[in-house]
């Protein structure tokens, strides 16, 4: 016991020798510290680190990087108009099995290389050769993401009023350099059931009872891939859009834009089949576009669940109608 209470005495005396050696840690942020060169130098680089520190499988990753760093960058509308929007960026580039880390700070500081000049999905080319460049990296994928306004007429009153688009450009290049360039594009419409409006008017003819037919709001994701020599607006696709479905919803309404909108859902009503195949017929035509997929929603007003309906052009490598995240689409 005696040896024990020694050998513990002599410890403590051992640290507390050690720590009068040590200079006490000072727990203040040095607001005029400025690091010089050879300071900056001698910083540690984990992500640059030896493949021995790897933790888990040398096995490559096919995309890491950066999502949801907000910045306002300037778009280009269908009339050539500049015009500022909030954006959403994710970027990320593949990574070697043999490297520890990608330099994720030199994603963004490429995309601010850029901050100031008019967006387009033509630009992520310059942006995604910069990057593979800048990070050394073989692929990389950036996606910006938006919400546009675009400002709407009103049926008959001609009031007028902005409605929001949710929008993303989206840009990839591979190990061979090879470009290609996707728009995203949301449409909100009404969808009257042709089912309901004519057992609606069967009740109104046979026994003289007034009926509502039911209609809901829907909402289409439209996803393109436009060919490299081609451009198009996000007016181009909402225009594509409207032809289509002719329902889309209204922003400033008066008592005979209801009445309006209410016939505009009589002549048009459709199905989620329907309005699938609406849909693809004009985008079919359309020589811009290289792929599609279109994934619509139909909120049902009459039933407990909702109608779904996905639909694609059918390239071989391309878009493959396998969309399955309709919560997305909720509106």
């Amino acid at each position: 016991m005696l040896k024990m209470e020694k050998a513990g005495k002599e410890k403590a005396i051992c640290e507390s020798a050690e720590t009068a050696k040590t200079p006490a840690v000072l727990h203040r942020y040095e607001e005029n510290f400025h690091p010089a060169s050879d300071y900056l130098s001698s910083l540690p680089d984990v992500q640059n680190a030896d493949r021995n520190t790897i933790n888990g499988a040398n096995v490559p990753i096919m995309q890491v990087g950066i999502h949801n760093f907000k910045l306002p960058l300037k778009v280009l509308t269908g009339d050539c108009q500049v015009r500022e929007v909030e954006a959403s960026v994710t970027g990320t580039v593949s990574l070697s099995a043999d490297a520890k880390g990608v330099n994720m700070s030199r994603i963004m500081r490429v995309f601010y290389l850029f901050a100031d000049r008019i967006f387009t999905p033509e630009l992520l080319e310059e942006i995604l050769v910069k990057m593979k460049e800048q990070v050394k990296t073989s692929r990389a994928r950036i996606k910006i993401s938006f919400d546009y306004p675009i400002l709407q007429t009103s049926l008959r009153s001609n009031l007028k009023g902005w409605q929001y688009y949710k929008c993303a450009y989206e840009g990839t290049i591979d190990d061979l350099d090879i470009f290609r360039k996707f728009v995203y594009f949301d449409f909100v419409y009404s969808s009257a059931c042709p089912c309901s409006s004519e057992l609606s008017e069967h009740a109104r003819r046979t026994r003289n009872v007034y009926c509502v037919p039911h209609s809901q709001r829907s909402k289409a994701r439209i996803s393109t891939e436009i060919e490299k020599s081609a451009h198009i607006s996000i007016e181009d696709l909402h225009d594509i859009c409207r032809k289509a479905l002719h329902t889309e919803t209204q922003v400033m309404v008066r008592r005979e834009d209801e009445q309006a909108f209410a016939e505009l859902n009589g002549a048009y009503v459709k199905f989620i089949e329907d309005a699938t195949r609406l849909l693809y017929a004009e985008f079919n035509r359309d020589k811009r576009i290289k792929d599609f997929e279109i994934a619509c929603i139909h909120l049902e007003s009459l039933h407990s669940h909702d109608a779904v309906g996905v639909i694609c052009k059918g390239l071989p490598g391309g878009f493959k109608a396998d969309f399955s995240d309709f919560e997305d689409l909720v509106c």
